[in-house]
């Protein structure tokens, strides 16, 4: 057992949508890392949070008129609820706006300015004029510059997936309004990254984890690395030091949540947060999605160091997720949605985290389709494991009662020990398909062992050899249920039971694998790995595959109007007798429009493209029979047409009498 404490942390889930499959790509494998860690004898903490920052979750609040910490508490406790669901611990589950990361971020920034590492420099920023507002991060869209794909503010999320530094995206727009955006100075500060390639080319070298992590990372610090702006122009966030109009930029406090989350765990448990984040005590292990391998590998390894802290140990990352072999897409119903599709459906946690952690090997691209999940369950989990384990249980019951009372072979030892050892070896590997293959492969070797020894025709004719072969299975039934509690923990559990164990399974060790079962009665056991019906998955996948089809297919026109509706609306040509400004309003203009035979007072926002005295003598149009309304306390009578976002007025293209109706 390592002397150093396992501190293993997970990649924050963002706090502006629902959690699928593409989350627990992630947090399943970390979750079963730190399950088996445990039974080892390691001391393994497990902490993660809920990301809280950031221009998405500000976009999603303006637009239900809410606080972001609204948004940010209600799938808080959406993921918090979701992740016990599938079995999945946290020590420890926090929020990233919560005071702990906040005064660590802050701490750390100070720590970061003092030591020089930290600058102001006046940058061109994004600004859209009509909106009157700088553009951060979510706010702006346009092209990226390295591959001309369509990309964010701060990422090439469609193409290269390259970070971007505020002013590099080509031909920006405000994703608001749609307007171009303009280019305005700004100060903003720098984390001086450039500073600590050196430094991050060594730290690399002795990084552990996965190739696909360090090799990626290695990529870039072997370039030359760029300053970061760690500042956006947001009221909501952790606050730059000294600056009521900055905050730090979300891949900051984010990571930073990893320390302010063991704070809070350590206050409640009586430990000392320090022993994991200072001088390189700990085993800090990061488990993250490849997406985001260049914010833990370059980003936060160099601000630690900056600011004087341990760095981390290893970082995991995770291959990307398809679904039915189409690249992972919400908008286009490419996706899983971890309750309304799975969990709501009466679907076993157990089942999914199997597949997730064996479809493939961890770093490389899994997919999910609902058939290949139902013949994987069905043929492995169920008549591999599931068919042993239960043959084992039963045979032994209705034959002896229970545990037969005599000494397991040797032989059986043996492959149990061979079996832990390479399953530890291929953990500690991070190799976690493997790792659950050579579990599956003791359940086939049981398997085979049984029904080469067929008990059931020697129950006939010679209950000794009978005995034995049955207490040889369950022996290997025992070893089963500790290897595949860090995947399955519910059916592992029953399975413990089920094999009269009274000590807990939480508290056995994977030495205790070896330790003959006690002779004894044994219940009637039950069957533990059910099948997936079939009907019913054909059901979801059909589900799934309309989802895809009413997101992919033209949409039927739902806004069109019948010539008996269109003959409601009155509209008739008007011209302006007057014009002048509405008083505390720097976009409405009162206006008195002649049309022939009456006169109307109208209320229109388009004093940001018209004086009053342009107005004076145009013909417009105007809807005639709309409700009167009071706009600013004034009232009017009446809407003038007008096209696009500078409003341009629509008027007739020859002259025409004031009154006349528009047919």
């Amino acid at each position: 057992m390592n002397s150093r404490p396992l501190l293993v942390t997970c990649g924050l889930p963002y706090t502006n949508g629902p959690c699928h499959l593409g989350h627990l790509r992630t947090y399943v494998p970390a979750d079963f890392y730190v399950r088996f860690m445990r039974r080892k004898g390691e001391h393994a903490v497990f902490v993660c949070g809920s990301d809280n920052h950031g221009t998405p979750i500000v976009v999603s609040a303006e637009a239900e008129g809410v606080t972001p910490r609204v948004i940010s508490e209600r799938y808080h406790t959406h993921f918090a609820e979701t992740f016990k669901r599938m079995n999945i611990h946290f020590d420890h589950f926090g929020m990233t706006d919560d005071p702990a990361t906040k005064a660590r971020t802050t701490h750390i920034v100070n720590r970061l300015i003092k030591a020089g590492h930290v600058y102001p420099k006046i940058i061109q920023q994004a600004y859209c004029p009509k909106c009157k507002k700088f553009l951060p991060d979510r706010y702006l869209e346009g092209i990226c510059p390295h591959c001309s794909k369509p990309a964010r503010g701060d990422e090439c999320d469609q193409g290269c997936g390259k970070h971007l530094e505020p002013g590099e995206l080509l031909k920006p727009t405000c994703k608001i309004c749609g307007t171009a955006a303009e280019f305005r100075e700004q100060e903003h500060f720098f984390f001086r990254l450039s500073s600590f390639q050196d430094y991050l080319k060594d730290f690399l070298k002795d990084l552990k984890g996965t190739d696909n992590a360090i090799n990626y990372a290695l990529g870039w610090v072997n370039e030359d690395l760029h300053d970061w702006c760690i500042t956006r122009t947001l009221e909501w966030g952790t606050k730059f030091p000294g600056r009521d109009d900055l905050v730090v930029y979300v891949w900051v406090d984010a990571p930073i949540g990893y320390i302010g989350f063991t704070e809070e765990w350590a206050e409640k448990s009586g430990s000392d947060w320090k022993d994991y984040w200072c001088e390189d005590k700990a085993r800090i292990t990061h488990f993250i999605g490849q997406d985001i391998t260049y914010h833990h590998c370059v980003f936060w390894p160099a601000m630690l160091k900056g600011a004087g802290y341990g760095k981390p140990y290893a970082v995991v990352a995770s291959g990307m997720v398809k679904i039915d072999d189409h690249k992972f897409s919400k908008s286009r119903g490419y996706v899983v949605w971890t309750n309304d599709d799975y969990l709501d459906q009466g679907l076993p946690s157990d089942y999914l985290r199997y597949y997730l952690l064996t479809y493939t090997s961890h770093t490389k691209e899994m997919n999910f389709s609902w058939k290949l999940f139902l013949e994987r369950v069905n043929s492995e989990v169920v008549n591999t494991l599931g068919n042993f384990v239960y043959r084992s249980v039963h045979l032994s019951h209705k034959q002896f009662g229970g545990v037969p009372d005599v000494p397991v072979d040797q032989e059986i030892k043996t492959r149990i020990a061979e079996t832990l050892t390479t399953v530890s070896d291929l953990v500690e590997s991070y190799d976690f398909k493997g790792a659950v293959d050579a579990i599956l492969a003791l359940a086939a070797y049981g398997n085979t062992y049984v029904q080469t020894n067929e008990p059931w025709k020697l129950a006939k004719t010679d209950l000794v050899a009978m005995a034995q072969v049955m207490r040889n299975s369950l022996q290997i039934a025992k070893a089963l249920a500790l290897l595949i509690d860090p995947v399955m923990p519910d059916r592992a559990e029953k399975l413990w039971t089920q094999l009269g164990m009274t000590t807990p399974l939480a508290k056995a060790g994977f030495d205790d694998a070896l330790v003959d079962l006690l002779p004894g009665p044994l219940s009637q056991p039950s069957i533990l790995f059910e099948k997936l019906d079939e009907k019913r998955i054909n059901v979801l996948d059909a589900d799934f595959r309309q989802r895809i089809d009413a997101l992919t297919s033209p949409p039927e026109p739902d806004n069109q109007i019948t010539i008996e509706e269109f003959s409601k609306i009155e509209l008739k040509t008007g011209r302006v007798l007057s014009a002048e400004n509405v008083p505390k309003s720097s976009k409405l203009l009162k206006l008195q429009v002649g049309f022939g035979s009456e006169t109307r007072q109208i209320v229109s926002g388009i004093a940001q493209f018209y004086s009053p005295e342009d107005l004076v003598g145009k013909d417009v149009i105007v809807v005639m029979n709309l409700k009167p309304a009071k706009i600013f306390g004034i009232e009017s009578n009446g809407m003038i047409l007008a096209a696009g976002d500078e409003a341009s007025l629509l008027v007739p293209f020859k002259p025409v009498e004031p009154g006349t109706k528009i047919r």
